[in-house]
């Protein structure tokens, strides 16, 4: 089976590429001059999304160099202690929904200082994959497409994080 995985995972993206080749030969499509197109309008897409990037990227160093992280986890603390979480996780719990770059960051230390096989370290790694950088994601998407109201959006986005928290938080004692 093993094999098996290894030999599609080498084999998925040029079939794929096959496939939609194949396609635009079937469908008589100009599959090179639609793809230029496709890569024009995502150089436009990035230009436009650069000030939402700049925007989350400067609150989220901002929220680190400032120390506000520091003593929000200072505060939580015997919270994290009564439910026996380990303190380390906390700067992934409050960075997850702002950058994913600050949190691979952020688990990157958690494994250097308390060792890869640690349950703080599986524990921050099964928060960073159940959740998404969800201010990220609204206000590059959003700011892409030029919606201006999506306060549901990140509500339910938020929301889904906290599930994911809340789901890690009580699965990870059952499986490390």
């Amino acid at each position: 089976m093993i094999k098996f995985l290894n030999t599609l995972s080498i084999l998925i993206l040029p079939l794929i590429i096959s496939i939609i080749l194949i396609h635009a030969l079937i469908n008589k499509k100009p599959a090179y001059e639609d793809f230029t197109t496709g890569a024009k309008e995502g150089f436009f897409v990035a230009v436009k999304i650069i000030p939402y990037l700049v925007a989350i990227m400067v609150l989220t160093a901002a929220l680190r160099s400032s120390g506000a992280l520091e003593i929000l986890q200072n505060f939580l603390k015997p919270v994290f202690d009564f439910f026996k979480i380990p303190i380390e996780t906390s700067l992934i719990m409050f960075t997850r929904s702002f950058s994913g770059s600050a949190t691979l960051g952020v688990l990157a230390d958690i494994i250097n200082n308390c060792g890869v096989d640690s349950y703080a370290a599986k524990l921050a790694a099964v928060i960073t994959g159940s959740s998404e950088t969800t201010f990220y994601v609204a206000s590059v998407y959003f700011g892409a497409v030029g919606i201006k109201k999506f306060r549901h959006a990140l509500l339910s986005g938020i929301l889904a994080d906290i599930i994911g928290l809340i789901a890690a938080i009580i699965i990870c004692p059952i499986f490390f």
